[in-house]
Formats: structure tokens, sequence, C-alpha cells
């Protein structure tokens, strides 16, 4: 079986704890009533734009933006599909989660593996080639220069070596790691193995964002890992570059670029948070974590914006949805002491606490 090598090193061990640590303050925050639905779906086009820009997309952040908004703009068909591609992907991996299927090494198959490709090269590559491993043989090249950095076993034998990763992805002693270490490994092993024609890269860093959602380090769906990737292109292959060639296939200097990455971007998710005052201030009257419904966040959001909701308003911010409904989405937002009425009658309002 796969046996991956690498050492925990004081700087990964220093990682970890900047990533627990932030995970914690993104977790225990009380309430992100305006900005959570923001920040997540901000995330989602950061992570398809540098996550296909990496690969050599020439979109744009604000184009790739508009197009994942549903929006024609003029470009190149191919960049335009990538990033539709990435957003199908990414729905993918939430409704693996949102199913029930997260928590558990089961999710860890070749046919998810196979679906996340199909997803990624829809009508980029052939039919025949969509989720099926290659049966040729093929060169990495480095993206700036060209230069060959890696030449992958041959197609045949690319079926034993991903059942055999797969098989220590599920094992005991894999599922002892801790999971930015695993996705880590994940990461690279995709990436070593080259199981497809076109779209490893893609393909790799979504199985890695799948572990960390799996495996409880999603903290709210708000991260992207791909612009740490993107800012800097050189050290992202040489990373991958330096550990491929060493003859061990040591992946100790790997992790210790991914870990770093991952601490970088769970230290902005963490900052976003830490500067939303009113949050804060949410906090200290409801006295705990505070989790709302959809309803209940456009609710808040129309006070902050109006200063106060009231009945005739309900219809506006929430069409379509009952006024009882509404009533108790208030209710329990009062019972929470995050908003408080003023008045009886149909004429109420309702405001921040």
């Amino acid at each position: 079986m796969y046996s991956p090598k690498f050492s925990i090193t004081s700087k990964i061990l220093k990682d970890i704890g900047t990533i627990e640590g932030a995970r914690a303050i993104v977790e225990s925050a009380a309430l992100l009533p305006t900005w959570e639905a923001k920040f997540k779906e901000e995330a989602e086009v950061r992570a398809a734009h540098y996550g296909t820009h990496v690969e050599g997309n020439e979109l744009n952040l604000e184009e790739v933006r508009k197009v994942m908004e549903g929006k024609e703009i003029v470009a190149r068909e191919r960049d335009v599909k990538e990033v539709i591609n990435y957003r199908k992907v990414l729905d993918y991996l939430g409704k693996l989660i949102d199913e029930g299927h997260g928590g558990n090494k089961g999710i860890y198959t070749e046919n998810i593996l196979k679906e996340l490709h199909k997803l990624t090269v829809d009508g980029i590559v052939p039919e025949e080639q969509r989720g099926r491993y290659r049966e040729v043989q093929v060169v990495l090249r480095d993206v700036l220069t060209g230069e060959v950095v890696h030449r992958p076993r041959p197609g045949v034998e690319v079926p034993f070596l991903m059942e055999d990763f797969f098989a220590w992805l599920t094992s005991a002693s894999a599922w002892e790691l801790h999971p930015v270490v695993k996705a880590g490994i994940a990461h690279f092993q995709i990436v070593h193995i080259h199981p497809f024609t076109e779209g490893n890269g893609r393909v790799s860093r979504a199985i890695a964002t799948l572990i960390l959602l799996n495996e409880g380090y999603d903290i709210r769906h708000l991260f992207s890992l791909e612009e740490y990737y993107d800012k800097n292109v050189a050290a992202y292959y040489y990373a991958l570059k330096a550990t491929d060639q060493n003859p061990d296939h040591d992946l100790t200097s790997w992790l210790e670029y991914f870990v770093d990455g991952v601490a970088i971007e769970f230290n902005r998710v963490r900052d976003q948070v830490q500067h939303l005052s009113v949050d804060l201030k949410i906090k200290a009257r409801a006295g705990g974590q505070v989790f709302l419904n959809n309803r209940q966040v456009k609710i808040i959001e129309e006070i902050e914006r109006a200063g106060y909701l009231s009945n005739p308003q309900f219809r506006d911010v929430l069409p379509m949805v009952s006024e009882d409904t509404v009533l108790r989405d208030l209710k329990d937002l009062m019972k929470k002491k995050i908003i408080k009425r003023m008045g009886k009658t149909k004429a109420a309002r309702y405001i921040m606490r």
C-alpha cells in the first residue's frame, strides 16, 4: 500500500497551531448577518478565478465574477468554460457535504474523483477522456518556462496506482493524520500520478478541498486556497517539482509549503470575521454563538440598511414568504436578543438591540 514519507517539522506544527486558532475564531463567531453569504460568494469567485488562472486562464477576477453570475462576456470560449466548470466542481463539493456525506472516509472514492474530473473538463476534452484514467504517456511542463518537470508513470499503471492511493486515503493510518496534512498529501499524490490527460491540477486541489470540508475544516465555506498558488506560480510549481524529483519522494518540504498556504488563507478569513464589529456586539448581547436561517439574515440586512423593519416591508424583503413565517423568524431573533420590537400593533417596528 502507498505509504507517504514525511516529517512533521516545527514550521508545520506552528502553522497548524495558527490554523486551529483561526478556525476556532471563525467557527465561534456569533453571527455574520450581512456578510456571511457575501463572503462565501466571494470565496467561490476567488477560487474559480485563481484556480483556473494558475493553469493559464486569461480571465480577470471581475470577468470571472460576471461569468459566475450568468452574464455574457467577450472572451475565449475555453476560458469561460473552465470557469463555469470550476463553479460546478465547487457546487458538487458542497452538495456532497450537505447531503450528509461529510465526516466519513466513505466519501473518498475513485468514482467521486472521476466525477470531479468530468465536471472539470466538460466541453474541454473529448467525451471519451472525461472521468477516465489516461492510457497514454504524458509529461508535465512548467507553464512559465516550458521545462519538463515530471514524467508520470505509464498509463497502464494508473489504475493500480490510484487504487493503492485510495486504499491508503481510507486507511486507519491516514484517518489519524491531521486533515490539513492529509489534504496536502492527497494534493501532491494526484499531481504526481497524473491520472488524467488534462485537468489534474484542478482535480487535485478539489480533492484537497474536499478533505478539509469533510473533516471539519470548512470554516463556513469561506476559504479559498487557490489564490495562494496563483500569487506565486513559480513557487507552486517549484514546491511540486522539488518533491517530485526528490529520490525518496519525501513530502516534508511540500507539506511545509501547503500547510503554510492553508494558514495564510484561514488567517485572512479570521481577519474578515474580526473586522465585523457589529457581529462582536451581537455575540456579547446573545451570550454565545448564534446561527440564523437565510430569511433571518435578510431581515437583519434590511434592519441594518433601513434602521428598522415594519410589517408593510415584509413582502418586499421576503417575497413568497408568509407573514406568519416572518413573524416566527422575528420572534426567534428577539428571543436571541438580537433585535427588539417597538410598539405592539401592526405599526410595530423591529430594530437592532
